[in-house]
């Protein structure tokens, strides 16, 4: 798909915090990236890339492990972690998504911040 189909290409954003165990990181992956891609009307075929980052405190399971064995039908999206660069005064146990993906041409695009990670954004919730 591309601008000539009536559609162009956006860069969605999300956060969430979670407790460092495998449960935690997959309950907040699957939460912020269902909200993410519900609210913006994503189907997979949209889809070009998620890139997560993870604060360093949280190293229990990969967040892109999380959501290719979640039922969010993904796996045939690129998907790809990196740890989040440290900063003093970071939030902690922060995972963060950038969705990179093909939307209406006239379409906003909407950003997710849950579980904590409101407070990254308080313009945006």
């Amino acid at each position: 798909m591309n601008g000539s189909s009536g559609k162009r290409l956006f860069g969605l954003r999300g956060a969430a915090c979670a407790q460092n165990t495998k449960d935690a990181i997959a309950e907040a992956v699957i939460d912020m990236c269902g909200t993410l891609f519900k609210i913006n009307n994503l189907s997979v075929r949209d889809i070009v890339s998620i890139h997560f980052t993870m604060t360093s405190d949280l190293d229990a399971l990969n967040p892109a492990t999380a959501l290719r064995q979640s039922e969010l039908a993904v796996s045939s999206c690129a998907l790809f972690c990196s740890q989040e660069v440290q900063i003093v005064n970071m939030l902690p146990k922060t995972i963060r998504v950038l969705v990179t993906a093909y939307m209406d041409h006239d379409a906003t695009a909407r950003h997710v911040y849950v579980r904590g990670a409101e407070t990254l954004r308080p313009d945006i919730v």
